[in-house]
């Protein structure tokens, strides 16, 4: 907190609008926080720490839903730590987006009709700079719209020059630590962005293809085999068999023609070939298939590459210069005319990979890339969850985690681009390597030249929970606020980003974790649960929203969606009704205040407080202590609804109402009322403030005369409980509601009068009655008064006097009428399902219908009958 803030606290509105209007508040009231620096934290300090790095979004990007899911999430989580008294270090920042930016940039060039070839390397990326500076970053504005508590004197790139250091640093240890190694294999290459991806960046769909079985050598030599991308097959080096299948053991060693070409390959035995899938045999084309590949090593075959970056074929005459596709039916109608073709199955579905970033399909390349050799590391990240120091919640998503760790495969991490952090290796004239750390300087002379590639994106957002804090420097930051404590992400990219930064954090702070809590999210979905798309239509830009219902009301409604690892489904009406929870918090704080609510002094002793009083502070206790707990569990959507029905139904339908005759008798009971009404609200408040952060500022302030919300202390529980109280104000309620149902069921208005006669005495709802006629809309009985309708409810009895106000004739034929259909619907299930016939084909669906149209039926009778009980003789 500056020091300003400290001198010069806000003064508070004397009072509040008619009307809550977001937009009139929301915007000031970020700024004024981040002038005062609320969120900025200390690394000197002397209180405990809270650290969240956040997840850094793409320079490129722009908030989405599930941003602004994610964003409520952390900042509720660094707002409560804030208020309980933590160093609450919540750090923002963006990633580079490699491929990403490098796609907008091109495309900007193309409208000039240039590419990044024609600038040069240096021009091109001075070039992204510039678009970084200009256009990058608009996500960083719309986090301060959502609220986003974060220490902007904190914020990080992944480009800067202090995490550029530490992405040079970290290689070059891996590198003399001989973890990272540079190998010509198989990798996913797609031919429109011209780069290697990993694994994790490929997206598999099921597509209409092919399957072409074609025949390969003459005569006894002829064998079949079988694939969905014939134009392969110019580079194949063999046909593989299992060892043990009799049917080829005459050709394993020989070796049979390959069409179409003047090229001869062996017959080779591989226990990797399944002899029960199609024929049992299989082409085999090193440079083209990762099993071939392995395939292809374990027998010494060459691997000849036959298509370049852009998936155009580049050998054998006929099919030179053909893209892939084209290639594809070229083959296979050559194929067809000499006779090879045994068998062809169109459309043929199958899975194929394709890019993540620009949807085409994926082309496995034999190509010379830099790779992590990630075994130990992987164990290390493994072990870190097997042994307690990370915690993974909810604990079922463990499973995917260590499915993944434990079977990683070497992770390519060099990049075809210009954009991104440049390989740190030099070539020397003499086939010389070298890598350069960032203290060193590299070698310099004729023939020497820095590798051209850059590095997976993922390389350097894997280390961003200690270099966003000045690793490898050992700065204050680093030492206050690492390890973090939470990270909180989708589950959709524990393989992304949550793997790679255990292995390198673990690796690169001597096996301290880089966080102790792992909690992941689901992906925010639509009403119906579906995924959001464009181009279906059910994509939502929350600034919209925001727009049109306030930046709470998102907040809120996307919170009280949020189950551990569960997704999200949300809709344009459930943002309305938070909508409406803000304003009903509005309008029932301008009612406290206006009627004597108030933070002045301690609270008065129990003993001089209505029983309404004592349950009310009852019940914020238990819900301080409920919420605390749901918050260290994460179920943000049930202490969300936990506090939206305490806050809705108990404090303003219940307390508020049961304390009006209190409020209107005056004198030192409504002192004291006041007083409670005041410490409720100003807890509710509290607890609801790092959820929905905008109105619980201006309301608290307003209530109290504190300077914010933001730095005010968060609720603890006093211990205070009053079971007697609470048992009274149940049996209170209990009465008032079943009157109502009664009075509704009657076709009363619910402001029309009625005359009534309480009988309380002996009970403990004595002390309520003015209450009870209030709410109830019950006149004093009168000289003229006929008890028409007996309700004994709670120990008490209400009798009404129902005469003049309905038709009791034809309300009994009503009545009768509807209990005739509820009877006849009881009597139709009942045999249906006393019918052993039918429950023995029925679907349980059908049955379960049943069942509860049976328990329907049974509730309806009930109710009708106890409303014609309660009716007078006609």
């Amino acid at each position: 907190m500056t020091e300003n803030a400290q001198q010069q606290p806000p003064a508070p509105d004397s009072e509040l609008p008619t009307q809550y209007a977001p937009a009139d508040v929301e915007g000031p009231l970020y700024e004024r926080w981040v002038e005062r620096g609320y969120f900025e934290a200390d690394a000197k300090s002397e209180k405990p720490p809270y650290t969240i790095v956040i997840p850094p979004p793409n320079v490129t990007g722009s908030l989405h839903l599930g941003h602004a899911f994610q964003h409520t999430l952390m900042d509720a989580l660094t707002r409560r730590k804030r208020m309980q008294g933590y160093e609450s270090l919540w750090l923002p920042g963006m990633d580079h987006a490699g491929i990403a930016t490098q796609n907008v940039v091109e495309r900007e060039l193309g409208k000039e009709g240039k590419s990044r070839h024609d600038l040069g390397r240096e021009e091109f990326v001075e070039r992204v700079w510039q678009w970084k500076d200009e256009y990058g970053g608009k996500i960083l504005g719309q986090m301060r719209r959502l609220g986003d508590g974060v220490d902007w004197t904190r914020e990080r790139f992944t480009m800067d020059e202090g995490l550029s250091q530490a992405v040079q640093t970290i290689f070059k240890r891996l590198y003399d630590d001989e973890l990272i190694y540079r190998a010509e294999r198989i990798i996913n290459w797609c031919p429109r962005c011209l780069t290697a991806i990993s694994d994790i960046e490929v997206e598999y769909q099921d597509d209409d293809g092919e399957l072409v079985s074609m025949k390969y050598g003459e005569g006894d030599d002829t064998i079949v085999v079988a694939t969905t991308r014939a134009e392969t097959m110019l580079g194949d080096t063999a046909v593989a068999v299992h060892p043990d299948d009799e049917r080829y053991k005459h050709l394993v060693g020989r070796h049979i023609k390959l069409p179409l070409t003047d090229r001869t390959i062996p017959v080779v035995a591989d226990t990797h070939v399944d002899p029960e899938f199609g024929t049992g045999a299989v082409k085999v084309t090193p440079a083209h298939d990762p099993n071939d590949f392995a395939i292809g090593q374990r027998h010494g075959l060459e691997s000849l590459t036959v298509m370049d970056e852009r998936g155009v074929i580049t050998v054998h005459g006929p099919f030179e210069g053909l893209d892939r596709f084209e290639a594809r039916s070229a083959i296979v109608a050559a194929l067809r005319a000499d006779g090879r073709i045994v068998a062809e199955k169109r459309p043929y579905v199958h899975s194929v990979g394709h890019c993540s970033r620009c949807k085409t399909t994926i082309e496995p390349r034999l190509s010379m890339q830099w790779w992590v050799k990630v075994a130990p590391l992987a164990k290390a990240a493994g072990d870190a969850v097997r042994d307690g120091r990370v915690k993974i919640h909810p604990q079922e998503m463990e499973k995917r985690y260590f499915d993944w760790v434990d079977n990683l495969h070497d992770w390519c991490i060099s990049r075809q681009l210009w954009w991104g952090h440049r390989i740190p290796v030099w070539y020397g004239p003499e086939g010389e390597v070298v890598c350069v750390g960032p203290d060193e300087e590299p070698p310099t002379g004729e023939g020497w030249t820095q590798d051209s590639d850059v590095l997976d994106t993922w390389f350097s957002s894997g280390l961003w929970p200690f270099s966003t804090l000045g690793w490898p420097e050992q700065t204050p930051d680093l030492k206050k606020f690492y390890p973090t404590d939470v990270l909180l992400t989708g589950h959709d990219i524990i393989f992304f980003w949550v793997a790679r930064m255990m292995m390198f954090g673990l690796y690169a702070m001597d096996g301290e974790v880089p966080f102790k809590t792992i909690a992941l999210t689901g992906l925010v979905r639509d009403q119906f649960g579906k995924k959001m798309s464009k181009s279906s239509g059910t994509a939502v830009d929350p600034l919209d929203w925001m727009n049109a219902y306030g930046s709470d009301a998102v907040r809120f409604t996307l919170a009280r969606g949020a189950n551990p690892g569960t997704d999200v489904p949300i809709g344009e009406d459930w943002v309305q009704a938070s909508r409406n929870f803000a304003n009903k918090i509005w309008n029932a704080t301008r009612f406290a205040l206006m009627n004597g609510a108030t933070v002045d002094g301690p609270l008065p002793d129990a003993s001089g407080m209505t029983a309404t009083d004592r349950w009310i502070l009852s019940r914020l206790n238990e819900t301080i202590a409920e919420v605390d707990a749901l918050y260290d569990d994460f179920q943000f959507a049930k202490l969300s609804d936990a506090l939206y029905h305490f806050a809705w139904d108990e404090v303003f339908d219940w307390y508020v109402e049961l304390s009006k005759t209190t409020f209107q008798a005056g004198g030192e009971p409504a002192k004291v009322s006041g007083r409670v009404l005041g410490e409720v609200l100003d807890v509710t408040l509290k607890l609801l403030h790092p959820i929905v952060p905008f109105v619980t500022e201006t309301l608290w302030t307003t209530l109290t005369g504190g300077e914010s919300i933001v730095i005010a202390d968060w609720p603890t529980d006093s211990g205070f409980r009053d079971a007697a109280a609470e048992r009274e104000i149940e049996t209170l309620q209990q009465v008032i509601t079943e009157v109502r149902r009664f009075r509704a069921d009657q076709g009363l208005q619910p402001g029309q009068r009625v005359p009534a006669r309480l009988t309380l005495d002996g009970t403990a709802l004595a002390p309520h009655e003015a209450a009870i006629r209030q709410l109830l809309r019950l006149q004093p009985e009168g000289d003229a008064f006929a008890a028409t309708a007996t309700l004994p409810v709670g120990g008490a009895t209400v009798a009404l006097d129902l005469s003049g106000t309905i038709d009791v004739a034809a309300e009994r034929k009503r009545l009768a009428k509807d209990l005739a259909a509820a009877e006849k619907e009881k009597a139709q299930a009942t045999a249906k399902l006393g019918n052993e016939a039918f429950l023995a084909k029925a679907p349980d669906n059908v049955v379960d219908k049943i069942r509860g149209r049976l328990t329907k039926a049974d509730e309806d009778i009930a109710r009708i009958k106890s409303q014609l009980d309660g009716l007078p003789e006609a």
